[in-house]
Order: structure tokens, then sequence, then C-alpha cells
């Protein structure tokens, strides 16, 4: 049984991820399927083995993020303006990428976006990470799969499995799971798996998954906010081929005047192996292609106020606060106890003691939670 690429989002939008988890399938003409109960789906997908495959997806984010600055631009340059440019750009419009999956060692994603490409390669222990607009290629040789679960790597656009699969892993009694309308996505018959929250003390509206009907890997999600009539966020496979794709799309060659970095975590203990694409939850081997964060990351540790839907990480102070960055000072409004980063799905508060919490629940939960 195959997994899904493994947490394909960076640590800072983590939150939209967990909380938003994915977003629904994009649907075409109605189509008819024998009837199957939400069970029987969640089944479906937790058992489904699509190893080898390739398909086209798209993103489309409507958050309401705030408006960059005059200047700053996603991806201009590496300074933490731009890494803070490149974030809102991830969340915000809409975005391509394209994956490939040969099997459990082998695994190609192409993101596109602002006429450049980015690639992240799997071939055995190589990685390759390519970036068109700077030219510029990291090269990682992994250790081989032991068949362990993987730590979270980090990354850059979530597939349709990976988002689902974050969704899927926290569904729990504040949820409530329901079979929504058959579709068809990616030229494909679907079902829809509807996750409705059981509680009022959240942003998100609802979530539906697109379940393909004869293999069960999820499609595409779509998660809604409250009070927004368009989904806030959404990825969904657009063409979908599942027979093994040609070797040769898993091997890389730097282009010329390319800069190349070369790094090595076959004997540094990491246990890091990345996933395939396939939405399962097993522990079989991964397919990824960009190292965790590591054993040696320091920081407080984040804890979590409540549970479901309406849960707040904590952040204590003495991390690298954003506060830090005038950019997102820029960002952020001033409210009682602090500053607010506001989107239609999770709100992130940073208190005036320099604490950051964060959740899909509005300013009130946070700044009650701040006093707990």
């Amino acid at each position: 049984m195959a997994r899904s690429w493994s947490r394909w989002v960076p640590a800072a939008a983590v939150p939209v991820v967990v909380v938003s988890a994915a977003l629904i399938s994009q649907a075409g003409a109605a189509t008819d399927l024998p009837d199957k109960s939400a069970d029987e789906l969640l089944t479906m997908v937790g058992e489904h083995s699509v190893e080898a495959f390739s398909g086209s997806f798209e993103q489309t984010a409507d958050l309401g993020l705030p408006q960059l600055p005059d200047g700053v631009t996603a991806g201009a340059g590496g300074d933490e303006a731009a890494q803070v440019g490149d974030l809102l750009a991830l969340l915000s419009g809409s975005r391509s990428g394209r994956l490939y999956v040969g099997g459990p060692d082998q695994a190609r994603l192409q993101v596109m976006s602002d006429f450049a490409e980015q690639d992240v390669i799997r071939n055995g222990t190589d990685v390759w990470l390519y970036d068109s607009k700077e030219n510029a290629a990291t090269h990682v040789t992994v250790p081989e799969h032991d068949g362990a679960k993987p730590d979270a790597p980090a990354g850059a656009m979530p597939t349709p499995e990976e988002v689902a699969d974050h969704l899927l892993a926290a569904v729990d009694p504040s949820t409530e799971v329901t079979v929504g309308d058959d579709a068809t996505v990616a030229g494909r018959p679907a079902y829809e798996l509807v996750l409705t929250p059981r509680t009022d003390a959240t942003l998100v509206d609802s979530v539906a998954i697109s379940v393909d009907a004869e293999t069960g890997m999820p499609l595409g999600v779509t998660v809604r906010a409250r009070g927004q009539s368009d989904p806030a966020f959404e990825v969904a496979y657009t063409s979908l081929d599942l027979g093994a794709p040609d070797p040769s799309r898993f091997e890389f060659t730097p282009p010329s005047g390319a800069t190349v970095t070369e790094k090595d975590l076959a004997h540094d203990g990491a246990a890091w192996a990345p996933s395939d694409g396939s939405g399962s939850t097993d522990a079989a081997p991964d397919h990824g292609t960009s190292p965790p964060a590591g054993p040696d990351a320091t920081g407080p540790e984040p804890t979590v106020l409540g549970s479901g839907w309406d849960a707040v990480v904590v952040i204590p102070a003495g991390a690298p606060s954003p506060t830090d960055e005038p950019l997102l000072d820029q960002l952020t409004t001033a409210v009682e106890g602090g500053r607010l980063l506001s989107t239609a799905l999770v709100n992130v508060l940073v208190t005036d003691d320099g604490r950051v919490l964060a959740g899909s629940v509005p300013l009130e939960r946070l700044q009650a939670a701040a006093t707990e």
C-alpha cells in the first residue's frame, strides 16, 4: 500500500493545511454511482493501493490575505521579505503542478508559477530540487527505505492526496462525516466525502473530498469558510493517468550554468523518507523529495489548547517572533493584546509579550486562549 506525498507545505502554512487540510475536487458533469456509506468511502481511501500514476492538478486559494506592499513580490530575493512573499503567494491565487509517481522510491513534482518551474525529483537515494527562476539545484543523497514511517519533510505545494491525508487523519468526534453528490473529476467518476464541524466556534464551514470511484484515490479537496460563497482553498486533479510514467521522468541533469549544492543525509541518522502521492496512511515505503527540519531544530515547543476544529496552537515567547520582520508588521492589524493576521480560514495573534497563537477560530477565541 502506498502513501501520500508527505506534508508539501512550508511550516508557516501548516495551520492552513491542518485546519483547512484540503480543498474540494473540481467537479465536472454529474454522474450516478452505486450508493456507498461514509464509512465505506473512508475505508476505500484508507485501503487504496495506487502506486504508479501521473497527473496534473491545480490549486486555488481565496483566503482574503492582505495585499503585499508595493515592491515586494514572491521569490524576489532570498531575504525574509521575499520568504514572506513566497508564503503569501502559496496561499493566494492559483497555481498548477504535475506529479509523477513510479514506485516506492520514484517521484517527481513540478510546480509552475510566474513563468517559472520548480522541480522536486526522487530516484532511489538521489533527490534533486531545482528552481528554474534562480537556475539553482540542490542534490541530496538520502537513506535507503527501511519501511519506517517518515518524519515531516518541508515542501512547496500540497497535492490533492496530501491535503486529503492531513484532513482525514484529523477526523474525530468533532466532525460529522457524510456523503455528498457524485461527480466527475479529471474525467473519472468520483464520490464525495463531506466533513462538517459540529461546532460554530470555527472559521471552517465544510470540507469536501472527491474519492475516485474505482481506486479510492483522493482526487481533490475543497474547504469552505463561513460567510464566504467561493471556496477558500481548493486543489484537484485536472487529468490523471494510472499507468506507470516513463522512467526518464525521474532522471535529472542540472542545466548548463546552474548553481549546484550537494547534501548527504544517507549517513547522518536523519529519519527522512518522502512519500508518493497515493494518499494511504500506511507505513509502507514513501517517496519524498525534501529533507525535514531535522532534530537540531531549536526553540520553545508549541502547545495545543482544546481539540478539534476550535483548537488553538500556542508558541511560547522566545522563538523568533514574526514581529521581528517589518513586512509582517504591515500585514497585521493592531488588536487588544497584540497584532492579528486574519484570513478566511486561520487567524494568527502575536501577543505583546511575544507569544504566537493560531487557529481556525475567531479572534475572540485567540484572545481568550492568551489569558489561559
